[in-house]
């Protein structure tokens, strides 16, 4: 039983979230189940669903169990699954086919997700070598086993092959060779603890100025993956197939697969360069719990206790300041009291009920290696969106844990994360090892961000893609990211995907003047915009100079006004004549005086005349009459 909470103490200020030892997460990437991506990952944690898959019988033995075991009444027939884990886009990867068929599908996954992060961060150009770190863990490859089970492919591979697709050491590795990182490359392996321990470990990497960014999280797949498991009185695993955190009723967890990966980056460099920060590490801890516990498999109070502390230690952070915390949640009779007598030790002095408490598991079951980093995901989400998911399948408290003195409340619906006190909202996540590696990350919301500038009139979107159809998907997947951020400033949207994508040989091109005008044109399809397949990387750029006579007082107008490079060289160039001349060219650069004009065409005493609609020398004039001063150059 936990131990009333020791009267609480005054909670010192916040620290400021933009000092240089605090840790950005700025790109975020996922395959959960049920849920593909990070959008409809937050739809599962908001409306509190279960995916977790439930299998007949038939479906068992078409996947390989036998049918006697199907049949068993301990037989538990569900897991926790991933759609389509068998799709991979080998080629767009480097792969050939015969080297994708040896690839584990968890590195597969792994590789997907370290893309989708640095791309979701605006960093998917790998032209250039970067200065990127990967940490991260998988599972042990069951997928090998398969392998050898097929006597073409055990025959046509040697053992060498075999082991750089599917052993856990070449995980990391295998992304850096992939993307051109040259930053640090680690396997992480603490069992369930590991996407969370990579995570502090990239952190440290950051501070320590081994790395610019750095990618970390996990992947835990096992094939045949559409199996269920004999549930043990007294294990790790459900009777039901449901997870029932921190209630009376927990019986155990349920294992599956998935991946999770996030992109970290210090804190001032993140928003000295404009990156999308998505929340702040403010700390982390990370320890053993050595032999003084019952067995190697056995969670220990003492050491769960330490590290959280040594993580709000670490972070500048009081307890008192922690709103939320998302648990491990073992779902286990030992585990779940174990683990809330820790937290409430390391949170002593924190108000009873100050803090709301929770577990992804509850959704989707135990993701094994990438558990952690799914949580920390979960985190962020809550934190961006301002709500707190609802922690499923809590009726009645296990009673050895003490909730109703402590400073912990299980989470139970969807809540609005209130900022206490003015103050920024602050999260802990918890993630625990067999064998005993803790670790515990201080998380803080994002600092406000600078607001982007709206830059020029007229913006050039730019896409690419493998194929025509993947084009034109990209296509609608921006359109849909501009409908849902319709504030985010087009300028910035430009600019990400001129230089923070990668090119390939489908490319279009659309001059777009704001958001609006960008949707139209994205949602007319390919018929819209400058589209053509080109290979070429570094094409040279020409200049095209028009005749003298294309030039009009106030012709510079719009640049002078929207785009301050040429602003600035205007005005030296001012200060430069004006000693000169006798007089300041800026009225005949901008058409007004003090640089107010707007460009509106020719002015007083200069004349216009009408071009010849037959003339090969100047387009021909609007038909309704008299020139148009922006597109004619026929002027004497």
């Amino acid at each position: 039983m936990l131990a009333p909470a020791p009267a609480p103490q005054a909670a010192p200020a916040a620290a400021n979230p933009a000092d240089d030892d605090a840790i950005a997460i700025i790109g975020m990437a996922g395959r959960f189940p049920g849920a593909g991506d990070l959008e409809r990952f937050w739809q599962v944690l908001r409306d509190g669903e279960e995916t977790i898959s439930f299998f007949t019988e038939e479906e068992l033995v078409a996947a390989g169990v036998p049918a006697e075991q199907a049949a068993r009444p301990d037989y538990v027939r569900a897991r926790p699954v991933l759609d389509d884990v068998a799709m991979f886009d080998a080629e767009f990867f480097g792969y050939n086919p015969r080297e994708a068929r040896l690839l584990d599908p968890q590195q597969r996954l792994f590789l997907e997700c370290c893309w989708e992060a640095l791309e979701s961060a605006g960093y998917g150009d790998g032209d250039r070598p970067r200065s990127v770190a990967v940490y991260g863990g998988a599972n042990i490859s069951t997928y090998i086993r398969k392998l050898y089970e097929d006597p073409e492919t055990a025959a046509s591979v040697n053992e060498y092959q075999v082991v750089i697709s599917n052993d856990k050491d070449a995980l990391t590795t295998n992304v850096s060779y992939r993307f051109n990182l040259s930053g640090p490359s680690l396997g992480v392996q603490t069992f369930c603890s590991t996407s969370l321990v990579a995570t502090h470990l990239a952190a440290r990497a950051l501070l320590a100025g081994e790395c610019d960014m750095a990618l970390a999280g996990g992947v835990s797949v096992r094939v045949p993956d559409r199996v269920g498991h004999v549930f043990q009185e007294g294990g790790m695993e459900s009777p039901d197939g449901h997870v029932r955190t921190f209630d009376a009723a927990a019986r155990g967890s349920i294992f599956g697969d998935g991946s999770a990966v996030v992109l970290l980056k210090r804190l001032s460099r993140a928003l000295a360069d404009g990156d999308p920060v998505a929340a702040v590490i403010r700390g982390s801890a990370v320890n053993n719990d050595g032999s003084l516990k019952v067995g190697f498999t056995a969670p220990s109070v003492r050491g769960q206790a330490e590290v959280i502390s040594r993580a709000l230690t670490d972070a500048g952070v009081h307890p008192a300041e922690v709103s939320y915390v998302e648990a491990h949640g073992t779902a286990t009779e030992l585990g779940d009291p174990i683990e809330m007598s820790a937290l409430g030790r390391a949170f002593a002095g924190a108000p009873a009920g100050n803090c709301r408490v929770g577990s992804v598991k509850t959704n989707l079951g135990h993701l094994d290696r990438a558990a952690g980093a799914t949580g920390l995901i979960k985190t962020v989400l809550a934190l961006q969106h301002r709500q707190l998911p609802p922690s499923l399948h809590y009726t009645t408290p296990n009673p050895e844990i003490d909730f109703e003195n402590g400073p912990f409340r299980v989470n139970t619906e969807l809540t609005p994360w209130e900022s206490p006190a003015g103050r920024p909202r602050i999260a802990g996540i918890n993630s625990l090892g067999m064998g005993g590696t803790n670790v515990h990350v201080v998380l803080q919301e994002a600092p406000p961000q600078r607001a982007g500038s709206p830059g020029r009139d007229v913006q050039v979107l730019t896409l690419s893609a493998r194929s025509r159809e993947a084009l034109d998907a990209a296509g609608r997947e921006l359109a849909r990211h501009l409908r849902r951020n319709p504030r985010l400033p087009l300028a910035d949207v430009a600019f990400t995907l001129q230089v923070g994508r990668q090119r390939f040989d489908e490319r279009r091109a659309l001059v777009v003047r704001g958001t609006e005008d960008a949707l139209r044109a994205l949602e007319n399809g390919a018929d819209d915009g400058y589209q053509r397949r080109e290979r070429l990387r570094e094409r040279p750029v020409g200049y095209h100079f028009p005749g003298a006579a294309a030039w009009y007082p106030g012709a510079a107008a719009g640049l002078y006004r929207t785009e301050e490079a040429f602003r600035t060289a205007v005005d030296g160039c001012r200060e430069v004549l004006r000693p000169l001349l006798g007089t300041d060219v800026l009225e005949l650069i901008t058409g007004a005086a003090g640089g107010g004009g707007g460009g509106g065409g020719p002015r007083r005493g200069w004349r216009r005349r009408r071009c010849s609609p037959r003339s090969t020398r100047w387009p021909p004039c609007s038909p309704g009459g008299g020139c148009a001063p922006t597109r004619c150059a026929a002027r004497g």
